[in-house]
Formats: C-alpha cells, sequence, structure tokens
C-alpha cells in the first residue's frame, strides 16, 4: 500500500518525468505499473514449462549487489516451479533479523489486496455475496455512498480498482507520519464517502484507490460477520496452511520479523491499517507467499485452487496494454508471455509476487527497506524483462543548516512539470508533479542524490551565490529547470 510508501504510477512525458515510481510521502501502500498488452483471460491449463529456471547462484548475484550497495537490508527470494518444488534465496547480512530465510516475517503492503481478491472470490463460491453486488447492501442501514448518473459502486469495481473512488480518503490526517494509517477511524471512512462526488462513472476507469480496496475488506467482513483478518484467516489463509500470514503478530512471528528501513536505510515503525486493512496490513513470509503462488497457479489445485483462480482471471482493462482481475495485474512480457503479478509497500518494505502463466514458476521477493524490487521480480518470471543496473555507491556528507536553507524551491524543468524542493530539519525532500515525495542526500554542496532511484540532482547559482536552477540526471539524460520566483 502502500510510503510512508510508494505510489507506481504511468510517467506519460519521458524526457521530463522520468523518475519516482512510487515512494514518498504519499502514504500509498502500493499501485501497478508495467507496460503490456491487454491479455485475454486466465488459462485454466499450463502448457509445458518453457524457459528455464534461475539458479540459486544466478538469483544471489541479483540481490546480493543490491544488498551491499546499501539499497537494501535484506531481500528474500523464493521461486516454486509447476510441479511445487521450491527454493528460497535470501541475502541480508545486516538486515537486522538473524537467519534471513524464508521463515522471515516481512509487511507485504498491497500484496494484501490480492488477498482481499482471494476472500471476495472465496464469498463468492459459497454464495455468500455476488460480484455485481452493491457494496452498500453490506454497509450498516444509512450509510451514504457517492454514486454517479445513477450507477452505485459494487464489489466487482472496488475489486478491479474502477469505483471511481480517489486513491486515499481526503480526511486522512496522520497523526505520525511513520504510521499513518493508525488512527483512521471507520467514522473518518463513512464521513468522507458521504461526502465525496465521483468524478466518473462507476466501473468506467481504471483508478488505482488504497481506500477502495479497504472498504471492500471492510465489507466482506461486516458480511461474514468478524474482522477482516479472521475473515481472511478463515476462508483463505488456514485452508492453505498459511500460519505465518496475519495482520496481529504472533510471539513467534515478532521474533522473526525484519525491521523496516526508509529508503534512505534508517530504521522506521511498522504500520497499523485497522480501518483500510483490506488494502494493506498483511505480514508474511516467502514460504507462506510460496504456498499461496503456487496455489493460484493451477486451477485443479486443493482446497481453494478453483477460488484462486477465480480471483487471478481478467475482468477489465486497466491500460491499453495491461488488465486486472481481483486486484491481480495481467501483463505481457517482451516475449509473449503473461505475468500475473501484485506489489506492495510500506514505510519499511517493498515486496513482489507473481507467476509467468506460460511456464507455471511463480516467484516471491521481500525485502525490509523501502526500495522496489519489482524489477528483480518480473525478471526472474522472464529474462526477456531486463534488469537495470545497480545505481553507482555514492556516500552521503553532512551540510550545515545554513547551506540546507539555499535549496528550498519549486523549479520547473518543462511548463506542466516541477520539481518541488522541502527542508525538514536537517533533511532535504524533493517532489515531483503529481508523483510522491522523497528525501535527497548531498554527496557534495550542490550536488545532491536519491537512494530510492539512480537519480542525482546539482544546483546551479548565479554570480552572487543565489540557487536559481536545477539540473536532473537520470538515464543519460540532463535536464536543466529554473527556479520559479
Amino acid at each position: 500500500m502502500p510510503t510512508p510508501t510508494h505510489e507506481h504510477r504511468r510517467l506519460s512525458r519521458p524526457r521530463v518525468r522520468p523518475f519516482i515510481r512510487r515512494f514518498g510521502r504519499g502514504y500509498v501502500v502500493c499501485a501497478p505499473l508495467v507496460s503490456a498488452a491487454i491479455v485475454s483471460g486466465a488459462p485454466r491449463t499450463l502448457p509445458a514449462q518453457a524457459a528455464s529456471v534461475p539458479t540459486d547462484a544466478a538469483v544471489q548475484a541479483i540481490i546480493a549487489p543490491r544488498v551491499d550497495a546499501g539499497r537494501h537490508a535484506g531481500i528474500a527470494v523464493g521461486i516454486v516451479t509447476r510441479d511445487g518444488q521450491r527454493r528460497v534465496i535470501a541475502y541480508g547480512p545486516n538486515a537486522g533479523v538473524t537467519p534471513l530465510d524464508g521463515k522471515t516475517v516481512f509487511e507485504i503492503g498491497s500484496i494484501t489486496k490480492t488477498f482481499t481478491g482471494a476472500l471476495l472470490a472465496a464469498m463468492v463460491k459459497r454464495g455468500e455475496v455476488a460480484l455485481d453486488d452493491p457494496v452498500a447492501k453490506y454497509l450498516p442501514s444509512g450509510t451514504v455512498l457517492p454514486t454517479r448518473n445513477g450507477k452505485v459502486i459494487t464489489l466487482l469495481d472496488l475489486a478491479t480498482q474502477s469505483s471511481g473512488l480517489p486513491r486515499l480518503p481526503g480526511n486522512l490526517k496522520p497523526k505520525a507520519n511513520d504510521n499513518p494509517y493508525a488512527d483512521y477511524t471507520v467514522a473518518d471512512m463513512y464521513a468522507f464517502l458521504a461526502s465525496y462526488q465521483l468524478t466518473r462513472d462507476p466501473g468506467a476507469q481504471y483508478d488505482y484507490s488504497n481506500l477502495g480496496f479497504g472498504l471492500l475488506g471492510h465489507a466482506l467482513a461486516l458480511r461474514a460477520g468478524t474482522s477482516f483478518d479472521d475473515a481472511v484467516v478463515s476462508r483463505v489463509l488456514s485452508p492453505l496452511g498459511m500460519r505465518d500470514t496475519r495482520i496481529a503478530l504472533t510471539t513467534s512471528m515478532q521474533q522473526r520479523l525484519a525491521p523496516g528501513h526508509t529508503d534512505g536505510g534508517r530504521r522506521t515503525a511498522n504500520w497499523d491499517l485497522p480501518t483500510l486493512a483490506g488494502a494493506g496490513a498483511l505480514r508474511s513470509t516467502v514460504n507462506d507467499m510460496l504456498t499461496y503462488i503456487h496455489a493460484s497457479v493451477d486451477s485443479t489445485s486443493k482446497p481453494l485452487g478453483q477460488t484462486l483462480v477465480l480471483a487471478t482471471a481478467e475482468r477489465r482493462p486497466a491500460s491499453s496494454r495491461s488488465s486486472i482481475g481481483l486486484a491481480w495485474n495481467r501483463v505481457k512480457s517482451p516475449s509473449g508471455q503473461t505475468i500475473v503479478w501484485h506489489n506492495g509497500g510500506t514505510g519499511g518494505y517493498r515486496t513482489f509476487t507473481g507467476y509467468n502463466a506460460a511456464t507455471g514458476v511463480g516467484v516471491v521477493v521481500l525485502s525490509n527497506t523501502a526500495n522496489s524490487v519489482d524489477e528483480i521480480g518480473l525478471h526472474l518470471l522472464d529474462a526477456s524483462i531486463p534488469m537495470p543496473p545497480i545505481p553507482k555507491a555514492r556516500k552521503e556528507i553532512v551540510l550545515s543548516a545554513t547551506t540546507l536553507e539555499r535549496y528550498p524551491g519549486v523549479f520547473e524543468l518543462a511548463p506542466t512539470f516541477t520539481l518541488t524542493v522541502t527542508r525538514d530539519g536537517t533533511r532535504l525532500f524533493a517532489q515531483a508533479t503529481a508523483q510522491g515525495m522523497f528525501e535527497i542526500f548531498a554527496e557534495a554542496e550542490d550536488e545532491f542524490f536519491a537512494k530510492v532511484a539512480d537519480v542525482q540532482l546539482t544546483f546551479t547559482k548565479d554570480a552572487s551565490g543565489a540557487v536559481t536552477g536545477i539540473v536532473l540526471h537520470q538515464g543519460g539524460q540532463n535536464i536543466p529547470g529554473r527556479r520559479r520566483p
């Protein structure tokens, strides 16, 4: 869900909007981003495996340099083949938990949404709800939900990110930025829903919403007559034998919890989502997630194969090149293979899981640092999806408060694209138009870098020494911008 967390967003101006897919203080549990063609549906049978499964050495060669370069405190990867053979490869000598392995617990953020989708599918299979039911049917009498042109929001609208609800409720005003959802109440959610006016009809367009999935989980829990956690446990997790996937940590899970780290490498708090649990509240392990993703691959698996294939099947388009099931993203890789996947992020974690529908291989990647692991998971599912290079190691220095005072301002890189630099004590942050905030670190006076992506910023000055502009460096481009008065 997601930063704070990260916001994945399609960037439409590649020369001036080349970075920042999901991070900063946007309080986003997660969101999908992959360029792909719309796929036609979930396969009921799997063809012969078409590609080799990455070796342990190949996986280690991917994750170890990223940990050693400081991008992640630790990374745990799981791979499961169509016939159920599984392997776990983990690396993180300073991850803050020993051992780092398949039993290590991580926050999984918006991967929770796929479990909310699975819960919906399970309740549909049991006849408790129908996909086209209005969500208001399962809320307390008198609850007011927005409508538009006579159309109401259905369970399917929520599950396919097409409800028309915003990414986050406008009345989310966290008392603590490092645990932003903790004090958001059901009364707060109902108040926002009653006041919100939809800008498009329900079901008309994909628009990622953490609020929508939080509402879906809440409604399903009310229908089940229990908490969201208990509903998911009884209908999805316990039938699959997933004992280490919970919202409330058991004593054993607490002992195996990998501490979260910000994108800059600082320890950070864990997140609590009492009201919007369906959007991103679960914690899990690689071992449990391998059980889940393998069961999702095969519609004949017991006991939930038919339920999980109902959740992964294509429902609606997400873009011109991708589609969505009940939370699950479906895209085509460069080699033409269908990848079914979801990612997640909270203030101190980034996660990925998915499977290749052609090969039957499933992958899980869990990290206890708020830097993306999507590229790792996608590449392991299909080698035709390239791995970006590891950003150059950079050394952070400390600048005086007087020096830092020079840099805050709004810098215009294009008529509709700006970079806003702000200061919070001894820390400096940047935020691009319509994207999340991210921290930048000094490596020299006037020279800064991001840790969340291979991005650098150079501040330019006039003859008097006043900062008048900025240059964004990324992907071989050097994009200048002037400081607005």
